[in-house]
């Protein structure tokens, strides 16, 4: 063994009687990878995130949903309805079609949405299809 720590090799660990000991989990994070640049990991992954576009529907299209709504207002409120709808995006241009299936909470042609029972307001511009469920 070197010589040079042979004086103090075998003295027992000092152990302060003024601070706290540091936890394992604080002392590991001394030694955890350093990050130069933080929130990079996730400025690429929301780059990479893709979004589509609003495919933009023609007349008889948009008359076949107004058609359908129309009958769905005046039938029972508790009709069940397959939707598929353009959610637009938070972060960037863009978006995602969402299809769900529910029971109508209500028609509201003031407002121009539908809301299904589980809360969620559909605006009609952003109505893709829109099918009745039996």
């Amino acid at each position: 063994m070197n010589e040079k720590y042979a004086s103090i090799i075998n003295l027992p660990r000092h152990v302060s009687d003024t601070r706290p000991r540091m936890s394992n989990h604080d002392r590991a994070a001394q030694f955890a990878p350093y990050s130069a640049l933080s929130g990079y990991e996730d400025a690429v992954e929301e780059t990479a995130r893709l979004t589509e576009e609003k495919i933009e529907l023609d007349e008889s299209e948009k008359e076949m949903i107004n058609l359908t709504l129309t009958r769905l207002a005046a039938a029972s409120p508790e009709q069940k309805i397959k939707i598929t709808f353009f959610r637009p995006d938070d972060k960037k241009q863009g978006g995602a079609y969402v299809t769900v299936s529910g029971e109508i909470s209500k028609i509201d042609p003031t407002a121009q949405e539908i809301t299904l029972v589980a809360g969620l307001p559909i605006p009609f511009d952003s109505i893709f299809e829109i099918y009745e469920i039996d």
